[in-house]
């Protein structure tokens, strides 16, 4: 019988400093805030300027901070307007936290080629931040953009989705909704 050498696991996370979990989660709550505010011109004070932003297929890598101001949030808060955040679970663990949520917003500038619909959408999402010297380093993101066109029409699957196995669809919002 041949034994297979398994991969090291966890390798970004193996030094994490138990110590900085209080920073983490003040860093976090305040970034969180802030994107509720949209002040992308003073993200500055959450994220280093060097930090890097690892995004899913269509939302792609952004190194350094400009580049995710223009290359991200921009053209986001341009198709979706009356945008809240809301991060319904959050692990911190040291310098890392990871969460999981929504943002409800308004499609109110193209995406993804569709043309503004003016529908309420919820936005799905991941995020895992690493914290150092009180900013964002990493942010390694995973958000719906399917699910995203699928609320506006357009499917990306073209009825390819694994969806048709399922028995009963899933409410997008696992919190009460602030948009209504």
């Amino acid at each position: 019988m041949t034994t297979l050498k398994r991969p090291e696991q966890g390798i970004l996370t193996k030094d994490n400093d138990l110590s900085k979990t209080d920073e983490t989660i003040g860093v976090i709550d305040a970034m969180v805030d802030g994107l509720n505010d949209h002040d992308i011109d003073n993200m500055g004070r959450f994220f280093a300027e060097t930090f890097r932003w690892m995004g899913n297929a269509g939302c792609g890598y952004k190194e350094g901070l400009t580049e995710f101001q223009n290359g991200w949030q921009r053209p986001f808060q341009q198709a979706f307007s009356e945008k809240v955040c809301i991060d319904e679970a959050r692990l911190t663990q040291g310098e890392w936290c990871a969460a999981f949520g929504r943002q409800e917003a308004i499609h109110s500038g193209e995406f993804m080629g569709i043309k503004p619909t003016g529908k309420k959408v919820i936005i799905r999402y991941m995020d895992f931040w690493k914290v150092a010297d009180g900013k964002i380093e990493d942010n390694y993101v995973m958000v719906d953009f399917p699910s995203i066109m699928m609320q506006l029409g357009v499917d990306p699957f073209n009825g390819h989705g694994w969806e048709k196995f399922d028995t009963k669809s899933g409410d997008l919002a696992h919190t009460p909704t602030i948009m209504e």
